[in-house]
C-alpha cells in the first residue's frame, strides 16, 4: 500500500490568527490570501466562515515543522 497522503494541519509558518487559512492553502497548494478572502466572504454571508474556521481550528493539529524563527 502506498501511504502518500497529505494531512490537513494548521500552519505554524504562515499564520495570522491560528494558522487555519495557511494550513488549508498549503494543503490545496494555493495562495493563502485566496483562502483568507474566501473565509471572509463566507463570514460576511451568514457567518458560515466563522463556524468553519473555529471547527478547523479545534480539529486540525499544528504541523510538526519548526518555525524558522525558532531555529
Amino acid at each position: 500500500m502506498d501511504n502518500n497522503f497529505r494531512k490537513l494541519t494548521r500552519s505554524t509558518t504562515d499564520r495570522k490568527i491560528a494558522g487555519v487559512c495557511g494550513g488549508i492553502a498549503e494543503y490545496l497548494n494555493v495562495d493563502p490570501t485566496v483562502v483568507r478572502i474566501i473565509f471572509l466572504f463566507a463570514f460576511l454571508c451568514g457567518s458560515f466562515g466563522l463556524w468553519a474556521y473555529l471547527i478547523v481550528w479545534i480539529a486540525a493539529p499544528e504541523d510538526n515543522r519548526l518555525n524558522p524563527r525558532e531555529q
